[in-house]
């Protein structure tokens, strides 16, 4: 290609990675470039022709990868490539040859360039190195710009939650000694305009704090003698964290607790104070104050206006470009906060507080808010598990119980969570059970096989404790480890159930639509994912009940490979950004009316060029995940 024409430049700067790449770098591959032809049905390149030669970009036409899924354990498998995508990035990389007949699907041509001037470029080009070498997560980083663009307006005046604590500090923090009187104390609060003040000891290590609500409750209303030294009157049992902590983690702090201010320690000593001001200020609510409003509500319809905001803030994050692994965390806390406020209404208006039956229950989050992966669409998966007290039996317990739970399930309800058509709920009789019950079920599960029993391993197995009694949901975990990794043929089982669930992608088109002409995008998915780091997690012993932290922590035990983990992962959060943004367009003002409108359905003809792109890739690494089962169990 030694004339280059502004088109050719044109068309290559439509797409990743190219657009980024300095124009001097663009114009060295080009000029080193060759156009290919191939006729329908050749052979671009395959196994047969060894080592790899060239990288292809696809100028026109379409290019078909073709393997078995039992072989399906590289990068560059299950595709369908279009203008503008490249090839065989894995092969090139790693010097050997393709995994894959690729095959052009129609007439199509190719630039070509040399593996020398690949590696050449890879040198040369640090967005193209960063692209062949992290192509899933360079591509999210694409596509995050552009929804940031989108939000732009909305979300201009608003502090991003990934920012570093060490970037938000404003000041130096106000402190005393421990034994300062609390009249030296407000003086200098007040000198000093601050809200706060933090006693430390002789090496700076915070050792209590006293905040202004601190004086009227603790101090004007019991009528203290202003004498005193100060650390009698604070709260010394604190929680803090480092300066490289984000600033979601401190807002997820603040909401769960009620907290208005958040320490910032580093090697034990007090370095900074963060306050709620400090992190952002939403634009209708903040998050202390649903937390708050959550934590006081003693009605109902004060219940509905909290659920309200919930939806609310998330609408307001998605404007703030909050990621959706930290945006479906804070989700499912709100909504956790929320459950377990109506557990404890209702068991307050049951009568049963201070009785055995309510210090021995515990109330437990299933499917995706086991997980803490909820969305704006989600249902209700809850349950009860119970230890039976001195004197009664199981069934009796359960009669007790079962009347509190429906009253919950209904409450919950009416604050958008529908119930499950499925009824998977605790006043379902059949999941309000004691540890011994559950026990005996899980075991039943486990060693039968059965369909259904396989279909509710991938419900309950996801199991967390919300409210009550949480040493409970802890020791069933404890057994379920141990007794699932020591019936290897259940967890293969499971795998072949998992198998059966396909992501959507097609040889004769992008994507294998549903009868709606559209694609189920929790079904196919992220279910793929999920369903494979729950046994992932089962076989290596992992408690924890994320899919991420699955992912993660599962990883090292069972050798998968951390560049493997890390594309899943990108593609899973892809996929969950999508629902996300569905769910915020769908409902339009994140009201209780839009709920019943929302789906997990997309058209891929309604996406842009970039995001159907990911979304391929995407699915590509579900199937690579589901490759992984394929070799785990042999299957």
């Amino acid at each position: 290609m030694s004339a280059i024409h502004p088109a050719q430049i044109d068309q290559m700067t439509r797409h990743a990675p190219f657009d980024r790449m300095e124009r001097s770098h663009l114009l060295w591959m080009l000029e080193r470039m060759q156009l290919g032809y191939y006729a329908k049905g050749e052979v671009v390149v395959s196994p047969a022709q060894g080592v790899v030669e060239r990288f292809f970009v696809i100028k026109q036409g379409l290019v078909e990868g073709e393997q078995s899924v039992a072989d399906a354990t590289e990068s560059d498998t299950w595709l369908e490539l279009v203008e503008g995508e490249s090839f065989p990035l894995g092969a090139l990389l790693a010097s050997r040859s393709v995994a894959s007949v690729y095959r052009a699907g129609q007439d199509t041509f190719c630039y070509e360039l040399p593996v020398a001037d690949f590696h050449t470029l890879l040198g040369m080009s640090a967005p193209f190195r960063d692209f062949c070498t992290r192509r899933i997560a360079n591509l999210l980083e694409h596509s995050k710009q552009v929804i940031q663009a989108q939000y732009t307006q909305s979300g201009a005046e608003q502090q991003s939650l990934t920012s570093p604590l060490s970037s938000i500090i404003r000041r130096t923090p106000v402190t005393c000694a421990p034994h300062t009187t609390i009249a030296a104390v407000l003086e200098t609060m007040h000198a000093s305009r601050v809200g706060s003040m933090i006693a430390v000891d002789e090496a700076g290590r915070p050792v209590g704090i006293l905040t202004l609500p601190d004086v009227l409750e603790r101090i004007a209303l019991p009528q203290i003698d202003l004498h005193t030294p100060v650390i009698e009157v604070m709260t010394t049992k604190l929680t803090a964290l480092s300066p490289q902590s984000f600033a979601h983690e401190a807002a997820l702090l603040m909401a769960k607790h009620g907290f208005r201010h958040v320490l910032v320690v580093e090697n034990e000593r007090l370095v900074g104070l963060v306050s709620e001001k400090d992190l952002f200020a939403l634009q209708r609510v903040g998050l202390r104050q649903i937390g708050s409003t959550i934590r006081h509500a003693q009605t109902t319809p004060e219940l509905q206006q909290a659920a309200a905001d919930i939806r609310s803030m998330a609408h307001n994050m998605m404007a703030q470009g909050v990621a959706p692994e930290q945006l479906t965390q804070f989700i499912s806390t709100f909504n956790d906060l929320l459950t377990a406020r109506v557990v404890e209404l209702e068991f307050g208006a049951s009568g049963l507080i201070g009785t055995p039956i309510y210090d021995g229950m515990c109330w437990m989050a299933l499917g995706s808010e086991g997980r803490l992966e909820q969305t704006l669409n989600t249902d209700q998966d809850n349950a009860i598990i119970f230890v039976t007290p001195d004197g009664m039996d199981a069934e009796q317990v359960r009669t007790t119980l079962l009347p509190v739970a429906r009253r919950i399930n209904e409450t919950l309800d009416q604050c958008g969570f529908p119930l499950c058509k499925g009824e998977i709920m605790a006043s379902n009789p059949k999941w309000c059970q004691s540890l011994e019950e559950w026990k005996h079920g899980f075991a039943k599960w486990i060693d039968g096989g059965a369909p259904e029993a396989l279909l509710h391993a991938s419900i309950f197995f996801d199991f967390r404790a919300l409210y009550g009694a949480h040493d409970l949901a802890d020791n069933l975990r404890q057994w379920l480890s141990r007794y699932a990794r020591s019936n290897p043929r259940f967890l293969r089982q499971m795998s072949a159930n998992a198998l059966r669930n396909r992501p959507p992608l097609g040889l004769v088109r992008d994507f294998v639509l549903n009868d709606s002409d559209r694609i189920d995008l929790k079904l196919n998915g992220i279910a793929p994912f999920v369903d494979a780091a729950r046994i992932f997690s089962l076989a290596a012993g992992v408690s924890h009940t994320s899919t991420l932290q699955r992912l993660r922590l599962s990883a090292e035990a069972l050798h998968i490979p951390a560049t493997d983990v890390e594309a899943w992962i990108n593609a899973l959060l892809f996929i969950q950004m999508l629902r996300l943004r569905h769910h915020d367009e769908v409902c339009g003002k994140p009201d209780a009316e839009c709920l019943p409108a929302m789906d997990n359905l997309i058209d891929p003809e309604q996406m842009n060029e970039l995001d159907r792109r990911i979304l391929k890739e995407a699915f590509r690494q579900a199937r690579k995940v589901q490759a992984r089962l394929t070799l785990e169990y042999q299957l």
